[in-house]
């Protein structure tokens, strides 16, 4: 697998899925810098023609407006579970030469029904629309990978990303049923109920889609369909939102910076707006928005363990 990097320019939303997730990122809303406190409210900078100095990031590594276009197949996931098998081939291989490339590839005819991802789309909105001290009321502390957090400010006190998050967790397993319709009420109260109930309802969806996807690897990888698809059937993941607000500025920062993703599996949406970018054959390249596709990128949990299977087959 040869991707490397990613990184996103301002300003868009976009909702992870990231099945085995043990992304332990740590963030707080102020830093200190000089003796003045920096907090990241997205509601007041929007406006501001400057963008503080913590936000600005070195040339070298600021986004290209005129970055090439990544070549990434665009998989029918349809017709590859409905059982047809040229097309099952078809899709196996196409994904096969992505993930030697760049581990990037797209999935449309993905089963999530398109109400269920503009409801998600609605209440993500609306959470990153309510003032700086409701959001909190939901954040994320110190040692947790779930809550709210707003830029990297409680981490680093340069280089900070323009965005906000939301994260949660899910669980596979059967007596979570309405482990996310919990988080939030206990978190935001009774008025997040509705919003509970949509996540909880989106990240099934996304549980049975990665799933989908990994008899699509095993099937690209030369194993049985079920191989890692029975591996991963309980899965824990992280679902994240990420918003990256208005920026007078946007040519001066980055919504998300260069990473490589720790996890088993990535499936992103992204909106219209667009700024995905990866880093390949030495220079980055952009993934356009396709509001009818999921973006999916194999994370590099993923490959220890495949590594670890191969030499186990190879062992015995």
């Amino acid at each position: 697998m040869a991707k490397d990097c990613i990184k996103t320019t301002p300003s868009r939303t976009t909702r992870h899925h990231h099945p085995k997730d043990q992304d332990q990122d740590q963030d707080q809303d102020q830093c200190e810098d000089g003796g003045k406190t920096v907090v990241f409210d997205a509601q007041l900078l929007r406006y501001q023609s400057s963008i503080p100095q913590q936000f600005i990031w070195p040339d070298h590594e600021k986004p290209s407006a005129d970055a090439p276009e990544l070549h990434v197949p665009l998989i029918d996931l349809g017709d590859f579970l409905s059982g047809n098998p040229v097309a099952a081939m078809e899709a196996s291989r196409l994904v096969g030469e992505a993930c030697q490339k760049h581990g990037f590839f797209l999935v449309v005819n993905h089963g999530v029904d398109k109400t269920l991802i503009a409801h998600a789309l609605k209440y993500m909105d609306s959470f990153f629309e309510l003032p700086l001290s409701d959001k909190q009321k939901a954040q994320r502390n110190i040692g947790e990978s779930c809550g709210y957090a707003s830029s990297f400010t409680g981490r680093f006190s340069s280089k900070l990303p323009w965005k906000e998050t939301l994260s949660f967790s899910y669980t596979a397993e059967d007596n979570s049923s309405k482990h996310i319709e919990q988080y939030f009420h206990s978190r935001m109260g009774e008025d997040f109920a509705k919003f509970g109930r949509v996540y909880q309802d989106y990240c099934e969806a996304m549980s049975t889609l990665s799933l989908g996807i990994m008899e699509l690897l095993g099937m690209s990888l030369g194993v049985s369909r079920a191989h890692f698809k029975d591996y991963f059937k309980e899965n824990d993941s992280i679902m994240r939102l990420n918003y990256y607000p208005p920026c007078q500025k946007p040519e001066l920062t980055l919504g998300t910076g260069p990473h490589c993703d720790p996890t088993s599996l990535t499936i992103l949406h992204q909106d219209q707006v667009g700024g995905l970018q990866v880093y390949v054959d030495n220079e980055w390249c952009t993934i356009s928005p396709n509001f009818d596709a999921f973006v999916v990128n194999i994370g590099d949990t993923f490959m220890i363990e495949l590594s670890r299977s191969f030499v186990g087959w190879a062992a015995v």
